[in-house]
Protein backbone atom coordinates (compact mmCIF):
# COMPACT_ATOMS: atom_id res chain seq x y z
CA UNK A 1 0.00 0.00 0.00
CA UNK A 2 1.01 3.58 -0.72
CA UNK A 3 0.81 5.21 2.96
CA UNK A 4 2.63 2.40 4.57
CA UNK A 5 5.44 2.82 1.51
CA UNK A 6 5.99 6.51 2.54
CA UNK A 7 5.63 6.15 6.06
CA UNK A 8 8.25 3.85 6.49
CA UNK A 9 10.58 5.03 3.50
CA UNK A 10 9.95 8.85 3.94
CA UNK A 11 7.62 9.78 7.90
CA UNK A 12 10.02 7.07 10.00
CA UNK A 13 13.15 8.64 9.03
CA UNK A 14 11.60 11.62 9.29
CA UNK A 15 10.74 11.72 12.35
CA UNK A 16 13.84 10.17 13.72
CA UNK A 17 15.54 13.21 13.00
CA UNK A 18 13.11 15.07 15.17
CA UNK A 19 12.92 15.30 18.92
CA UNK A 20 11.10 12.17 19.89
CA UNK A 21 8.12 14.35 21.30
CA UNK A 22 7.27 15.08 17.52
CA UNK A 23 6.39 11.00 16.78
CA UNK A 24 3.13 10.15 17.14
CA UNK A 25 0.43 7.43 16.30
CA UNK A 26 -1.51 11.14 15.55
CA UNK A 27 1.36 12.52 13.80
CA UNK A 28 1.50 9.75 11.47
CA UNK A 29 -2.06 10.04 10.33
CA UNK A 30 -2.07 13.93 9.94
CA UNK A 31 1.15 13.77 7.22
CA UNK A 32 -0.33 10.94 5.91
CA UNK A 33 -3.67 12.58 5.34
CA UNK A 34 -2.17 16.07 4.54
CA UNK A 35 0.10 14.09 1.57
CA UNK A 36 -2.99 12.40 0.32
CA UNK A 37 -4.79 15.58 0.36
CA UNK A 38 -1.75 17.84 -1.26
CA UNK A 39 -0.18 15.44 -3.60
CA UNK A 40 -2.17 11.97 -3.02
CA UNK A 41 1.25 11.15 -2.24
CA UNK A 42 2.72 10.55 -5.96
CA UNK A 43 3.19 14.07 -7.22
CA UNK A 44 6.30 15.72 -6.24
CA UNK A 45 5.95 19.05 -8.09
CA UNK A 46 2.38 20.86 -8.08
CA UNK A 47 0.34 20.19 -11.16
CA UNK A 48 -0.29 23.54 -12.45
CA UNK A 49 1.31 25.84 -9.25
CA UNK A 50 4.76 26.11 -7.92
CA UNK A 51 4.98 23.72 -4.98
CA UNK A 52 7.31 20.41 -4.62
CA UNK A 53 7.46 17.73 -2.59
CA UNK A 54 4.83 15.19 -1.58
CA UNK A 55 3.57 17.69 1.04
CA UNK A 56 3.48 20.67 -1.87
CA UNK A 57 5.40 23.22 0.03
CA UNK A 58 5.92 26.83 -1.75
CA UNK A 59 9.45 28.65 -1.79
CA UNK A 60 8.13 32.04 0.12
CA UNK A 61 5.40 29.80 2.32
CA UNK A 62 5.95 26.67 3.92
CA UNK A 63 9.54 26.75 3.43
CA UNK A 64 10.26 29.72 4.45
CA UNK A 65 7.81 30.04 6.92
CA UNK A 66 9.41 26.18 8.36
CA UNK A 67 12.95 27.71 8.19
CA UNK A 68 12.22 31.05 9.99
CA UNK A 69 9.03 29.92 12.63
CA UNK A 70 10.37 30.16 16.18
CA UNK A 71 9.23 26.84 17.22
CA UNK A 72 10.52 25.30 14.27
CA UNK A 73 14.18 27.03 13.35
CA UNK A 74 16.89 25.11 14.97
CA UNK A 75 15.00 21.94 14.31
CA UNK A 76 14.65 22.49 10.40
CA UNK A 77 18.58 23.52 10.45
CA UNK A 78 19.05 20.27 11.79
CA UNK A 79 17.05 18.48 9.29
CA UNK A 80 18.31 20.18 6.48
CA UNK A 81 22.33 19.68 7.94
CA UNK A 82 21.06 15.91 8.15
CA UNK A 83 20.17 16.02 4.69
CA UNK A 84 23.05 18.08 3.11
CA UNK A 85 20.92 20.89 2.21
CA UNK A 86 21.48 24.21 2.82
CA UNK A 87 18.70 25.68 5.50
CA UNK A 88 17.87 28.23 2.75
CA UNK A 89 14.37 28.47 1.36
CA UNK A 90 16.25 28.47 -2.14
CA UNK A 91 17.86 25.06 -1.62
CA UNK A 92 15.51 23.21 0.14
CA UNK A 93 12.56 24.04 -2.15
CA UNK A 94 14.70 22.51 -4.73
CA UNK A 95 15.59 19.44 -2.89
CA UNK A 96 11.99 18.82 -2.11
CA UNK A 97 11.52 17.51 -5.25
CA UNK A 98 13.94 14.56 -4.52
CA UNK A 99 13.92 14.57 -1.10
CA UNK A 100 11.27 12.87 0.50
CA UNK A 101 12.43 12.30 4.10
CA UNK A 102 13.43 16.36 3.93
CA UNK A 103 9.73 16.80 2.68
CA UNK A 104 8.40 14.73 5.73
CA UNK A 105 10.13 16.69 8.12
CA UNK A 106 9.14 20.16 6.94
CA UNK A 107 5.47 19.20 6.93
CA UNK A 108 6.05 17.62 10.36
CA UNK A 109 7.75 21.10 11.73
CA UNK A 110 5.30 22.89 9.69
CA UNK A 111 2.30 21.29 11.97
CA UNK A 112 4.73 21.80 14.89
CA UNK A 113 4.88 25.11 14.41
CA UNK A 114 0.54 25.47 15.20
CA UNK A 115 0.16 26.42 18.99
CA UNK A 116 -2.64 23.87 19.05
CA UNK A 117 -2.08 20.27 20.02
CA UNK A 118 -2.46 17.63 17.25
CA UNK A 119 -6.17 16.20 17.60
CA UNK A 120 -6.66 12.85 18.48
CA UNK A 121 -6.93 10.25 15.71
CA UNK A 122 -10.62 10.18 14.49
CA UNK A 123 -11.02 13.87 15.01
CA UNK A 124 -11.60 14.39 11.11
CA UNK A 125 -12.29 17.81 11.39
CA UNK A 126 -10.07 19.04 13.63
CA UNK A 127 -7.15 17.25 11.27
CA UNK A 128 -8.91 19.16 8.58
CA UNK A 129 -9.16 22.70 10.82
CA UNK A 130 -5.11 22.04 11.45
CA UNK A 131 -4.27 21.48 8.01
CA UNK A 132 -5.80 24.90 6.80
CA UNK A 133 -4.58 26.63 9.50
CA UNK A 134 -1.10 25.26 8.70
CA UNK A 135 -0.98 24.89 4.70
CA UNK A 136 -3.42 27.62 3.95
CA UNK A 137 -4.02 26.08 0.67
CA UNK A 138 -5.40 28.60 -1.96
CA UNK A 139 -8.16 25.91 -3.34
CA UNK A 140 -9.11 23.71 -0.27
CA UNK A 141 -10.90 20.33 -1.44
CA UNK A 142 -12.82 19.99 1.67
CA UNK A 143 -15.09 17.12 -0.25
CA UNK A 144 -11.69 15.17 -0.44
CA UNK A 145 -10.93 15.01 3.22
CA UNK A 146 -12.57 12.67 5.20
CA UNK A 147 -11.90 10.07 2.72
CA UNK A 148 -8.50 10.38 2.39
CA UNK A 149 -8.11 11.27 6.08
CA UNK A 150 -9.80 7.85 6.62
CA UNK A 151 -6.90 6.23 4.21
CA UNK A 152 -4.15 7.48 6.02
CA UNK A 153 -5.78 6.11 9.63
CA UNK A 154 -7.17 2.73 8.49
CA UNK A 155 -4.01 0.72 9.22
CA UNK A 156 -2.62 2.84 12.56
CA UNK A 157 -3.57 -0.14 14.92
CA UNK A 158 0.26 -1.48 13.24
CA UNK A 159 2.09 1.98 13.98
CA UNK A 160 0.39 2.67 17.39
Amino acid sequence: MLTETIRREAILPALALLPARMNSPAAIALLLAIGLQESRLTHRRQIGGPARGLWQFERGGGVRGVLEHPSSKKLAAAVCEARGVEPIASRVYEALEDDDVLAAAFARLLLWTDPKPLPAIGDTQSGWDLYIRTWRPGKPHRHTWDALYATATEDLPCIA
